[in-house]
Order: structure tokens, then C-alpha cells, then sequence
């Protein structure tokens, strides 16, 4: 049994090269009829790729079922707040020129950097060609999602100019300051600081940008709602479907904040040390969505955006 850890961990730490992946060769064979690329340059590419079993294992393993306070911990402290003021105070004219532009409140591009990459300090250690190839190549459950995005890894790289075997993110394949997938860099980057280059590896300005052009594109309503506390009286005879405000304070759902909308929303829940904490999540709450598609992830931004506001105000 010790024998066999230890043969696991081995390959753990030692990954094979990635060429002999079923699909690669007509993976090649598309790129260079599709998009002109040199053949010789692809095939040397993936020679050089790695497949990491880590990549499969983390991509693999379930979400972890943390509870929300703890969850929440995780992203709505003492620490993110006192870095996203910091990171605010210093890049606020960009900030501020990015909700003028694309009409998203500067504390949510700040939050969702923080959430994100803690304001750009973590940005993933794996290579994007490894990780990409792993899972384009070596995870049937999402081939062709990851298969794509590989795809716009290369169109990207030429476009931009970048190292193919330099580029290191998430073990998803995510890159930068924003953790932007590469097809999502392709379509939302923009070029805030006007130096003609669309950077998110390593210009703050254009990742601020990029955020607001990015939740603009999936819907963003400027000035709209995100999320609202609301009291409950029968929570067992609601459904998940989302009603307006008036529809909903007919079945028992009031917010506690006295309000005027004539967006829809939907009920969420969430269980606090003294029972279940409700709200009512609106448009812009599900466009934060768009980012990552979980209710504990775009609260825990909401969330830490109201407390960067309000830190700020102070």
C-alpha cells in the first residue's frame, strides 16, 4: 500500500507529456486548417505541454459544501477590505472612469477583483497550455467547453503576442488579474489606459475595464438592484421563480428595506447560525453570476462590495 502512494504521488508531481492525448493530432490538424497555424509549431506546442493528473483531480473534486458563514468568511474579512480600500484609493480614477463608461459601480469591479485574485496578488501558478491541454484533452465531462477555450488560448497568444509556454492561471485556464477565461479575454478585454495593448496579466486599468465591459455585455442594468433583505412568513409554500415585488409581498415576502422596483427577483436563502437569512436577488445579481455560477459566490462580491462602500464612506 505504501509502494502505491508513493507511485501516486510520483506522478502527482511528475506529469507525462501531454502529445500522446487522444485528439491532439486532429486537434492540430483543425488549428492549422481553420486558423493558418504552422504545423510544426503546434506539433513542437504540444510536445512540450504537460497533462497534470492534479489539474483533472481539482477540476473533479466536488465544491466543497462549506456552510455560508464560513463561506462567506472566506472573502468578506478584515484583510480584503483593508487591500480593496488600498486598491480603491489607488486606482480610483480608472474606477471611476469605468462606471461613467459601462455604468458598474466601482465597490463591484473592486469586490470581484478581490474575490477573484485578491486584488491581482494570486493569480494561478499553473500553465495555461497544461491546464487547457489536460482538460481539452483528458476530461471527457467538459471536453468541448475546454476544448473551445484551448482554441481561443491560441488565437489569443497570437493575437497578443504571448509566450504560449509562459502563460500561467487558474487550473481552469483562467488568466490574470480578473480571471478571465481566454475566449471571455478575446471578447471583453478592452484597452482602458490607452497604450493599444489589452493586458489583464499586468495592467490594473485594463482589468478594471474589462470587468465593467464584461457584466455590461451579460446585461448589466445601470442604477439597477442587486440584492435585498427580505422577511419571510411561510417559506415552505414559495417557489424559486422570480416574481416582482408586489407578487412577492402577496405570499409573505416583504424586504426590509422599503423599495420601488418593477424588476423581478428571486428568492434566496441561507442558513445562519440562528436559522435562515433570506434575500431577493435582482438582474444584476445574476449577471455577477455570469462570472461564476453560484449564489454563495456573487453574495460573498455583493457583500464585500457593500462593506467596501461603507468602510469607504466612514
Amino acid at each position: 500500500m505504501k509502494r502505491l502512494c508513493f507511485l501516486y504521488l510520483l506522478l502527482m508531481a511528475f506529469p507525462a507529456f501531454a502529445a500522446k492525448l487522444p485528439g491532439i493530432p486532429e486537434f492540430i490538424d483543425e488549428m492549422v486548417e481553420k486558423h493558418q497555424f504552422k504545423r510544426e509549431e503546434l506539433v513542437r506546442l504540444f510536445d512540450l505541454a504537460n497533462e497534470k493528473p492534479v489539474i483533472i483531480e481539482a477540476i473533479s473534486r466536488p465544491i466543497a459544501a462549506k456552510p455560508w458563514p464560513e463561506y462567506r468568511a472566506s472573502f468578506v474579512n478584515r484583510y480584503r477590505i483593508e487591500q480593496g480600500l488600498l486598491f480603491w484609493k489607488k486606482y480610483r480614477k480608472t474606477l471611476a472612469r469605468a462606471e461613467r463608461t459601462y455604468g458598474v459601480p466601482q465597490e463591484i469591479i473592486v469586490a470581484l477583483i478581490g474575490v477573484e485574485t485578491l486584488y491581482g496578488r494570486q493569480t494561478g501558478n499553473f500553465r495555461t497550455i497544461d491546464a487547457l491541454t489536460t482538460l481539452a484533452f483528458d476530461y471527457p465531462r467538459r471536453a468541448d467547453f475546454f476544448r473551445d477555450e484551448l482554441e481561443n488560448y491560441l488565437l489569443l497568444a497570437r493575437e497578443q503576442q504571448l509566450d504560449l509556454l509562459d502563460v500561467k492561471g487558474s487550473y481552469a485556464g483562467a488568466l490574470g488579474i480578473p480571471q478571465f477565461m481566454p475566449s471571455s479575454y478575446r471578447k471583453y478585454a478592452v484597452d482602458f489606459n490607452g497604450n493599444r495593448k489589452k493586458n489583464l496579466m499586468g495592467e490594473v486599468p485594463d482589468a478594471i475595464g474589462s470587468v465593467g465591459n464584461y457584466l455590461k455585455n451579460y446585461g448589466w442594468i445601470r442604477g439597477g438592484r442587486i440584492a435585498l433583505r427580505a422577511n419571510v412568513t411561510d417559506a415552505k409554500s414559495l417557489d424559486d421563480a422570480a416574481h416582482d415585488l408586489d407578487e412577492w409581498v402577496k405570499v409573505g415576502v416583504t424586504p426590509m428595506t422599503a423599495v420601488k422596483s418593477d424588476e423581478a427577483s428571486r428568492l434566496l436563502s441561507y442558513t445562519v447560525q440562528d436559522g435562515k437569512e433570506f434575500w431577493l436577488a435582482f438582474n444584476n445579481f445574476d449577471v455577477i453570476m455570469r462570472y461564476n455560477n453560484s449564489d454563495y459566490y456573487a453574495m460573498s462580491v455583493f457583500q464585500l462590495a457593500k462593506a467596501l462602500k461603507s468602510a469607504r464612506q466612514r
